[in-house]
């Protein structure tokens, strides 16, 4: 090989390679904004997604709430339904309630209300374990409290609980999602907005939360609650989501509205 074919052939490779160094460097900045995270598309909740409130031990009500979307509970009975004047249709496949637009639903009503309750459960709790299994762009944002943040797309993770005491934004496209993984508790101050901006819905919200959830009176929350305990919504509080909760569900004089509404 002559010495001009030499200097062309090593050129050449450093074109190629630059190129594929380029393509590489795009890749990696193109797979996530944000928090981060791989697997975050939206977290699949199957048929629990039919239901604005799911609770397998109770669900109840200090009226007048105001609930968009239906309300299921399983294995517990409608007995555990309380507080919300329920008036049970003549085929008792669902009942009905003047807080709530939408159908009730209970283990113990007719077929095929117990094997549709049965299978919503089973699908909410194999979301919140997909929700959980995610893996984190960030962790241990704020140290737990992530109160006055503008928070972007993406999977967060803390091995904490999370406190809200000052309003948060959630800030992107129509298109983004936002799972929050959250080992303790999650709380939201009194009078606290969560916030949108930018097009983001809050179907495409997830607060994954292994310990108790508490919203302060009047506080406002987006997005789908999975919570393993309980989920409570104290004097005026409201979500725009689902609560979908392996123990019980307790609101109070509260308004919930189904994300797809």
């Amino acid at each position: 090989m002559t010495f001009q074919n030499l200097r062309l052939s090593f050129r050449s490779s450093l074109i190629a390679g630059g190129a594929a160094l380029v393509l590489a460097l795009s890749a990696c900045g193109s797979s996530d904004s944000g928090g981060g995270g791989s697997n975050s598309g939206p977290v699949v909740l199957g048929t629990a997604g039919n239901y604005v409130i799911l609770a397998k031990s109770g669900i109840d009500s200090v009226p007048p709430s105001v609930v968009t979307g239906n309300l299921g509970i399983s294995p517990a009975a409608a007995s555990f339904i309380t507080g919300f004047s329920l008036t049970a249709d003549t085929s008792n496949v669902f009942a009905i309630s003047p807080q709530v637009t939408g159908r009730v639903y209970a283990s113990d009503y007719t077929a095929p209300t117990p094997s549709n309750l049965t299978t919503a459960v089973g699908d909410m709790q194999l979301a919140f374990t997909s929700a959980a299994g995610r893996t984190p762009g960030v962790t241990e944002l704020g140290a737990g409290n992530i109160g006055g943040l503008t928070i972007t797309p993406g999977i967060y993770k803390w091995g904490t609980g999370v406190q809200i005491p000052t309003n948060v934004t959630l800030s992107g496209s129509s298109t983004d999602v936002w799972i929050f993984q959250i080992a303790q508790t999650l709380t939201v101050s009194s009078a606290v907005r969560v916030n949108l901006a930018g097009g983001a819905l809050p179907k495409n919200i997830f607060w994954q939360v292994t310990g108790l959830v508490d919203l302060g009176t009047t506080s406002h929350l987006e997005g789908i609650v999975l919570g393993a305990t309980s989920i409570t919504l104290r004097t005026g509080a409201s979500i725009n989501g689902r609560l979908l909760a392996q123990t019980a569900v307790n609101i109070d004089s509260s308004t919930v509205v189904d994300p797809e509404h």
